[in-house]
């Protein structure tokens, strides 16, 4: 609508407002302190054991031998020799802290303490005094691997944001931060993140004398918010506020780069829709919620919701996998989602979930913990190995019989345990590290169960305590037992009906009821001694395609609860290519035991033939949950099976 009156831009209220003050956010939903939330055991609390003893250890030898590490002791001026790896080597470092830190949190161990203290105190060694933190900008030499649109490899401070990564790099550091200062109680590496916080305050935004510029890579931006709520200095959410309103505004063309890849070309709350570098765009909307609900900014949260719908329905892969294009690691047009081209790379269904937990809080919706689910169980869990050592950079949907891996990042190549650009396995480590904290949430009536394992709850409310008891085999069978062992009068306890699970119910007191899917199932006033259970359908089913995704016209994938499943090539009869094999929607797939190899995963059982028509060709066909395929070796796979 036209005005006759000259109204400031976005960008300008967030510089121009007085000092934003950390005020309880706008959320529906409150999460729950560290520790109130604990996995127990079953499908998360297998992977969250490996993960602590095996591949956080690894993890930290993996940042010597690569040369992490050595980079902050040059900077710090006690080693010498030239940095190594990519501009962004010390964000690995802080993810890995991270990680150490919610392990601790989650199951204490005086040598993970002991690691934790000694990379702390390197990365304080490496801080300049006027705060500035960076060992690859600082000591840039000829062994690092400059950004594509950085060829000089510049030392200067901030003089390529697009590709040098600092904010980036800043952002992680903030975010082990607080997890050390929340799981540990320790301040050493609290206080080097706000002497770089309060040099990113003092240098950054629309001052006199400050550089109006934006990272590349977001991540600093939820990295603030989150500072800010540690430290309750507001600063810190002012800036977080300016970095998001000033993205789409022509800073990252004037490098001279196409602002698409950077999700620059469109101001964040003008846009409809996710583009881009996948990974970069989830961190910027994860980023951008967090500013919205600590700033009661209505407007700001009603955008993301559309690009995250949008995003859902026409970008996001069955698997609930980011990202089409290996050009780019980006995603592409609408219902551009190739099966044997997928990128999905693991980092940006991490992003995803940590996009969709904030819209779960900012809105108390169930479509945000849907999508989280889809993301955890497959787009994020087929990152790594059941053993928690190997890694998938890149997450395809189908790999063809005969695939070479032409690329350390090739799926054809199996998992690997680590990659020269890191950012894939420490960000592994910490999501699983910190996993117990998306089960449960808080409001003012009652707790409310989103994610299902066995484990327990132990929250403070207004009126009392709660404590539940929750008892599941979930993923592999559907009852979710919940006893109430302690609860104020009047709470109400709520359960996620996922959309999937057509024909659940909920029982309580001997009395049942349906529930519908894609809701809350509400136990009310619940006491002490009681049992609320959910019977949710996990079943094998089949799922067909949007007709528009080119790819998959013709096919179905199997599903069964939260898990997509996949044919591998290892499981067909001798001779039987995966590519040659067609399946038909009449024949109703059957549950075919477990397979302890697997984690104990559910086979699922369709029959299927080859291509060529013949009774002599009829194949029994066993699926694999997605995210435990090439466990037994790399080998061909596909999630989309052709249709007579």
């Amino acid at each position: 609508m036209a005005s006759t009156t000259q109204q400031p831009t976005a960008l300008e209220r967030a510089t121009t407002a007085g000092p934003v003050r950390p005020t309880p956010a706008t959320t529906r939903l409150s999460p729950v302190p560290p520790g109130a939330a604990r996995i127990s055991a079953g499908w998360w609390a297998d992977r969250q054991a490996a993960n602590g003893e095996r591949a956080i250890p690894e993890g930290r030898r993996h940042l010597e031998e690569w040369g992490n590490l050595d980079n902050l002791r040059i900077a710090a001026g006690t080693a010498g020799g030239e940095v190594r790896g990519p501009v962004f080597a010390d964000s690995d470092v802080y993810k890995w802290l991270e990680a150490a830190a919610w392990e601790h949190g989650r199951s204490p161990s005086e040598q993970l303490l002991a690691d934790i203290r000694e990379v702390s105190a390197l990365v304080a060694a490496a801080q300049e005094e006027d705060g500035y933190l960076d060992s690859v900008v600082a000591e840039r030499g000829s062994a690092v691997e400059p950004g594509p649109g950085d060829p000089t490899g510049s030392r200067e401070r901030y003089s390529h944001l697009p590709w040098s990564h600092e904010h980036y790099c800043a952002g992680h550091l903030f975010q082990a931060a607080v997890a050390v200062t929340r799981a540990t109680g320790e301040r050493q590496l609290l206080d080097v993140a706000v002497r770089l916080a309060d040099h990113l305050v003092e240098t950054f935004g629309d001052g006199a004398g400050q550089v109006r510029d934006v990272d590349g890579h977001p991540v600093v931006e939820m990295a603030l918010v989150e500072l800010a709520r540690e430290t309750g200095d507001g600063r810190y959410l002012e800036l977080a506020r300016w970095f998001v309103e000033a993205r789409g505004r022509g800073l990252v063309a004037a490098h001279g780069h196409g602002p698409t890849y950077f999700s620059d070309r469109v101001p964040v709350r003008e846009a409809t829709t996710v583009e881009g570098h996948a990974v970069r765009a989830v961190y910027l909307a994860a980023g951008a919620a967090d500013v919205a609900v600590e700033t009661g900014d209505g407007e700001l949260l009603e955008a993301l919701r559309t690009q995250f719908a949008h995003m859902l329905a026409t970008k996001t892969y069955v698997t609930g996998g980011l990202g089409s294009r290996w050009d780019g690691e980006a995603f592409g047009d609408p219902h551009e989602l190739p099966s044997d081209r997928a990128y999905a790379e693991t980092c940006a269904a991490i992003g995803g979930v940590q996009w969709a937990w904030r819209m779960l809080l900012a809105t108390g919706d169930a479509v945000y913990a849907d999508a989280l689910e889809r993301m955890l169980f497959n787009g994020f869990a087929a990152g790594v190995s059941l053993s928690g050592e190997q890694y998938f950079y890149v997450n395809s949907l189908h790999v063809r019989s005969g695939a070479h891996a032409d690329h350390e990042r090739s799926p054809a190549g199996g998992r690997q345990t680590w990659f020269g650009c890191a950012c894939c396995p420490p960000n592994v480590m910490r999501t699983l590290s910190s996993l117990d904290g998306y089960l449960a949430t808080t409001d003012a009536r009652g707790v409310q169960l989103h994610q299902y394992a066995p484990g327990r709850v132990e929250v403070d409310l207004p009126g009392g305590r709660v404590r539940l008891d929750v008892e599941t085999r979930y993923p592999w069978a559907g009852t979710v037992r919940v006893r109430v062992e302690e609860a104020p009068s009047g709470t109400t306890l709520a359960l996620r009906v996922p959309a999937w699970a057509e024909g659940a119910s909920l029982r309580r007191d001997g009395h049942s009821e349906d529930v519908g899917p894609g809701t809350y199932a509400e136990a009310r006033d619940v006491r002490e001694g009681d049992l609320v259970e959910l019977e949710l359908p996990v079943r094998p089913r089949w799922t067909r395609p949007d007709p528009r995704v080119d790819d998959a016209r013709g096919c179905v994938a199997l599903e069964r609860g939260p898990l997509v499943y996949a044919v591998e090539e290892c499981d067909l009869p001798d001779g039987v290519l995966v590519d040659d094999l067609v399946v038909s929607e009449d024949e109703l797939p059957t549950d075919a035991g477990t397979d302890e190899d697997l984690g104990g995963a559910v086979r699922v059982r369709v029959r299927g033939r080859r291509r060529a028509p013949g009774p002599e060709d009829a194949v029994e066909v066993l699926a694999v949950p997605y995210p435990t395929w090439a466990n037994r070796g790399p080998g061909a796979m596909r999630v989309w099976l052709p249709t007579t």
